[in-house]
């Protein structure tokens, strides 16, 4: 039998207020890479007043996720979070600053593969 997959009405609000109770995980995952990109958890956690939805992953393989853009100061970051309601909490999974490269000016839509 297949559950349905729980999916927050408003992501960024649901994210924002998990995170704002303290109900929020830090995976294996982000703990390797925000040493490896310099980026403070401080910076994620600051910054989630400005958080924007970029792109949205309903079918992740574990929970729900969402891309994020969020703010601090001058820095921009990507954070990547998995949304679980039934545990009413929040898996930050991973986070990076967007590569001008790959995303356009507004940093939300990415640019065309070449």
């Amino acid at each position: 039998m297949t559950r349905e997959r729980l999916v927050p009405s408003d992501p960024i609000r649901f994210i924002q207020d998990c995170i704002t109770r303290g109900r929020v995980l830090w995976t294996y995952h982000v703990n390797m890479r925000l040493a490896g990109r310099f980026i403070p958890r401080e910076s994620i956690l600051g910054a989630i007043e400005t958080f924007e939805l970029v792109e949205a992953y309903p079918s992740d393989k574990y929970l729900p996720s969402y891309l994020v853009l969020g703010r601090i100061g001058t820095d921009a970051l990507h954070v990547l979070v998995a949304v679980d309601l039934e545990g009413d909490n929040v898996r930050i999974v991973t986070a990076y600053r967007p590569d001008s490269g790959e995303w356009q000016d507004d940093l939300k839509t990415r640019r065309p593969k070449p």
